[in-house]
């Protein structure tokens, strides 16, 4: 298809009133827009500056530039070599705003010789693997849509029954999740680590395109019949950002919501086009374009531009409308610095559901790195409200899932 026919078929999407409104430019730029909020990106960016590494003494420190992720305290995994290097940043030993220079502790390398680390790219994920933080795991397969998709299987010893399936967010792995298993693991669950479509280790969906939830729910749900056949009675699902909005269809759709005992949301996408409308004036684009291209990616005719299989129904996603509707117990943590996923929408939902929704409000961590700034705080409350909606169903001295305590 031409790109003069692909605007014209935008014209039709958008309604003669639009088309007036947006020229090719800017159903150009829509296009672009909505193709990169769906498209898989083919790698990360390395855009955190690595100065220099010194010894000192048995151990290893860092300089970095000063990057806005790089000057936050905390624990942080470090990528570099095109993410063949990875190793654990730990506290900040000095920092130099004027040189715009911060000096860190190197607590572990994974793999990677970073002394000869120029560039990386800075994570919230920790650990590669279970055997970093110390915990037996198998690696499985869970048949999906397309073949079969790897996950971590980390057994409770000893084991409740329930099961915690962690689903890590959009341009992450597996390795996002890892943070949450021992606090899940000290509470009795069995954890299944999963990947999804588009991920880069489940086979990817057949149009390649994200579906922002509401496709990939179609593999937790898998995920949750491999842990039913395998011994669980119940599950309890754990997302991060895209994969919050992954959890809560599955939730809303899935054969075995009735299974589903709770759900622990960090930095969670509960409402699509307030997010995409905070991306859009990130990039300095015109809201009017920004709409336009959700236009895109929502409307049947758009798949034809955009090359997603079904369009993505954005109106479905928006749990702070549908807030009501939320009959599962949830838990959210959120940053309210979050640069990526602005955290109102988290918090009102909450305002709009106490009885199933509690919000916990951290503070400097920015999107999904809650735990890294602060683990214990993190570990508590999800180990307090979870002990809460795990409790006995006919014990009356459990409390109602919205007496987790406030922020």
């Amino acid at each position: 298809m031409s790109l003069s026919a692909k605007w014209a078929l935008g014209g039709v999407i958008a309604g003669s009133a639009a088309a007036g409104l947006l020229g090719a430019g800017s159903s150009a730029l829509a296009l672009y827009f909505a193709r990169r909020v769906i498209t898989p990106a083919k790698g990360r960016e390395e855009d955190q500056e690595v100065l220099a590494v010194i010894r000192e003494g048995r151990g290893l420190q860092i300089i970095l530039a000063a990057t806005a992720d790089a000057t936050v305290d905390g624990v942080y995994g470090l990528f570099f070599d095109g993410g063949r290097g990875h190793a654990r940043i730990g506290r900040i030993l000095s920092y130099s705003p004027a040189e715009r220079t911060v000096l860190r502790e190197v607590e572990a390398v994974y793999s990677g010789d970073i002394a000869t680390a120029r560039r990386g790219w800075w994570s919230g994920a920790v650990y590669p693997d279970p055997a970093a933080i110390g915990v037996p795991a198998e690696e499985v397969q869970i048949e999906v849509e397309g073949g079969s998709a790897p996950a971590w299987l980390v057994r409770a010893e000893p084991a409740t029954g329930i099961w915690a399936i962690m689903v890590h967010g959009r341009g992450a792995s597996r390795q996002e999740c890892l943070r949450a298993v021992r606090p899940a693991r000290d509470l009795g669950l069995t954890s299944l680590v999963i990947s999804y479509r588009n991920d880069g280790l489940a086979p990817s969906a057949p149009d390649g395109r994200y579906g922002l939830g509401s496709t990939e729910w179609r593999d937790v749900d898998a995920a949750i019949a491999f842990a039913l056949a395998n011994g669980a009675t119940e599950v309890v699902l754990f997302g991060w950002s895209m994969g919050g909005a992954i959890c809560l269809q599955t939730a809303d759709l899935s054969r075995y919501h009735h299974l589903i005992r709770a759900m622990v949301l960090d930095a969670p996408v509960v409402d699509w086009v307030n997010v995409l409308a905070h991306h859009a004036q990130l990039n300095r684009i015109p809201s009017a374009v920004g709409r336009y291209g959700q236009l895109m990616m929502s409307h049947p005719l758009g798949r034809r531009l955009t090359g997603l299989a079904a369009p993505v129904d954005l109106k479905s996603m928006d749990w702070v409308s549908r807030a009501v509707e939320l009959r599962t117990p949830t838990l959210i943590l959120h940053s309210v610095d979050d640069e990526y996923v602005p955290y109102g929408p988290s918090a009102s939902i909450a305002e709009k559901n106490p009885e199933m929704v509690t919000f916990e409000a951290f503070q400097g961590a920015r999107h999904t790195k809650e735990w890294n700034v602060h683990p214990e705080r993190w570990e508590a409350l999800v180990g307090a409200w979870l002990r809460q909606q795990l409790a006995p169903r006919n014990n009356p001295g459990a409390a109602p899932a919205h007496a987790a305590g406030g922020s």
